[in-house]
């Protein structure tokens, strides 16, 4: 049986990438994948310390998260590319569509 810290130490790594990620990175699908990678770690540190106390508590939250995640990324791609329909382009630096 692998020790719950090893999938704590891999969910660390995974939810730093993810955070770097986003910090970064300018593209907006980039961003996204990056903000999925960050949930996908929390979800695995939920499951990691829900086998560890035998409680299923942490598994039911995952599903949550899972369909919290499935919400992002529907509106968020429906955002994503309506701004690619008005300018042409997904570097976040360019997108400024709420300048005067």
């Amino acid at each position: 049986m692998v020790p719950t810290h090893y999938y704590l130490i891999l969910a660390a790594i995974i939810f730093s990438m993810g955070a770097l990620g986003v910090l970064v990175r300018r593209n907006a699908l980039i961003i996204f994948m990056c903000v999925e990678m960050m949930l996908n770690a929390v979800n695995l540190t939920l499951v990691a310390l829900a086998n560890q106390w035998g409680n299923l508590s942490g598994q039911v939250f995952v599903f949550i998260v899972m369909a919290v995640a499935a919400a992002e990324v529907a509106i968020g791609l429906a955002i994503v590319m309506a701004i690619v329909r008005h300018k042409d382009t997904i570097n976040v630096e360019e997108i400024n569509l709420l300048k005067w």
